[in-house]
């Protein structure tokens, strides 16, 4: 079986020399990212330092279409080794009864058990929403599908929970979300501190003392635009505020738009054990529009790409095999201890390509690190 790179199973020798410069070969790497991180065997002549082999899953809204019968299958004939189940909000519960599942304990056990039998972790789960929302109805609803997801966690010995911050109004009337970046004229200032003073870090001081108490430790937020944790900044802002329950979802196509380093990144947040899950999902930055129009051109569909400044890719087509190495080597070399959780939003390669494609690249580049001499 081959597929756009050609035989599944390339060796790993050659792995990066074929792939580095037809994955990305258009995009540059990053700022502080090696153009080539691959290094001859010849070149290495210190003794080896242990590397833990990071499962790899995947994100299940890239299968809406698959009862949950089909997703185990599937992901088993993919190789996927961890799942991450969305429980509601953004991501829906396609595949997680939670209602049923908290409510019936041979129904939970059904459940889990499906995973089991085919050998996948559910590591993760995910309830994205905006539980600061102005509007009161949206904003319990989605504080609801936290708190439910925090019981189903601890049922399941699931020990990491991904959602956004939120982002409430600008002020007490409000009744649209109101993202600040920019803090002058000075009304915006004014708003921002009242976001974060009365709404934002009130809510994640509560959120966390309910998800300590039923022994969830890891709330990883996705740093995402219009939302108060977009950066790596915002991030610990709210983390310093709230305490250490409050980690990074560290999604780098997020970061990558926003001129991040993602090695500088991944190094700054797991020093300080701030990385609690990863979503692997890449962006292309188009250079000629990135030049006419800046990096605030973000596109979402296929049809829009001809204007597009940088839109999200499968790993592998936004920055090269080659950087995606440097970026899982810095994940190791901090101790991360979660997965790398495959999301697909490429407008090209929907579903099931876009997830093979990435599945791919993070493998062989994977296999690279584990079997590559190491310095000391």
């Amino acid at each position: 079986m081959s597929n756009f790179f050609g035989p599944l199973s390339p060796t790993r020798r050659n792995f990066l020399a074929t792939t580095g410069g037809v994955i990305a070969g258009a995009v540059a790497a990053p700022r502080g990212v090696s153009a080539s991180a691959a290094q001859s065997e010849d070149s290495q002549t210190s003794t080896p330092r242990n590397r833990r082999k990071i499962l790899i899953g995947v994100f299940d809204p890239a299968f809406p279409d698959l009862t949950l019968d089909q997703l185990v299958e599937k992901y088993q004939q993919m190789g996927v080794e961890a799942a991450e189940i969305g429980t509601g909000g953004y991501p829906n519960n396609k595949h997680c009864p939670m209602d049923d599942l908290l409510a019936d304990p041979a129904k939970l056990r059904a459940w889990k058990k499906k995973f089991d039998d085919h050998n996948i972790q559910v590591a993760t789960l995910s309830c994205h929403g905006n539980p600061v929302h102005p509007d009161k109805t949206i904003a319990e609803r989605d504080d609801q599908t936290f708190r439910k997801t925090v019981l189903l966690a601890e049922k399941l010995d699931v020990k990491v929970i991904v959602g956004f911050s939120g982002c409430p109004g600008a002020n007490p009337t409000d009744k649209n979300p109101n993202w600040i970046t920019y803090r002058w004229p000075p009304e915006y200032a004014a708003a921002q501190d009242w976001q974060w003073k009365e709404k934002v870090v009130p809510y994640w001081k509560d959120a966390a003392k309910y998800a300590r108490s039923h022994g969830i430790h890891r709330i990883a937020l996705e740093m995402h635009p219009n939302f108060m944790v977009y950066n790596p900044l915002t991030l610990l802002k709210l983390r310093d505020a709230v305490g250490e329950e409050i980690g990074a979802n560290n999604d780098l196509s997020h970061l990558f738009w926003q001129g991040c380093n993602p090695v500088e990144v991944i190094h700054m947040l797991g020093k300080q054990g701030a990385i609690y899950h990863a979503h692997m999902k890449d962006t292309v930055l188009f250079p000629d529009k990135v030049a006419r129009y800046g990096v605030l051109n973000f596109i979402f569909e296929k049809q829009d790409l001809k204007t597009a400044s940088d839109a999200f890719r499968a790993v592998g087509y936004g920055h090269s095999a080659s950087t995606w190495k440097d970026i899982m080597r810095a994940y190791m070399d901090v101790g991360y201890d979660g997965i790398f959780s495959v999301e697909n939003e490429d407008p090209i390669l929907s579903g099931e390509v876009g997830v093979e494609r990435a599945l791919y690249v993070l493998k062989n580049v994977r296999e690279e690190l584990l079997t590559e001499p190491q310095l000391a």
